[in-house]
């Protein structure tokens, strides 16, 4: 079955606390079991950027409940397109926190067919993502 992935950021809604990420990645963490899709959300108090993949049905409904949430405004996306596998298959949904300058490092990365492993060490999207999450593992 052929895997979709898609990667934004977005600006987290004014007032939205700690209580309230958990909660919201608990609830796409029991939705996107049902769906097939994993995913990581990470915070930096100020924006989230969020890397989501599975079959393509589980992703668009996934994305459709993404854009119609209140709990962020200015939904920027990076990339969205088919993947070899998945670059982050152990959660369905987990939120890690983040400094403002890992969001930048990863959403700065090439994003250009959702590659691992370029030459000249993390450069691409997702290696820049592995790196950031990868303490995260285990």
């Amino acid at each position: 079955m052929p895997i979709r992935a898609l990667v934004y950021t977005s600006q987290v809604a004014p007032n939205l606390g700690v209580d309230q990420v958990d909660d919201l990645a608990r609830d796409a963490a029991r939705f996107n079991l049902q769906a097939g899709v994993t995913g990581v959300l990470l915070f930096d108090g100020v924006r989230f950027l969020q890397y989501i993949e599975g079959p393509e049905d589980g992703v668009s409904v996934a994305y459709a409940r993404i854009i119609t949430a209140t709990s962020h405004f200015d939904l920027r996306e990076i990339a969205q397109g088919p993947v070899v596998g998945r670059g982050c298959p152990y959660w369905s949904m987990r939120w890690v926190p983040a400094d403002q300058s890992e969001i930048d490092f990863i959403s700065l990365g090439d994003w250009s067919g959702f590659l691992r492993g370029s030459t000249g060490g993390a450069c691409t999207g997702l290696d820049r993502l592995a790196e950031v999450i990868e303490p995260q593992v285990g």
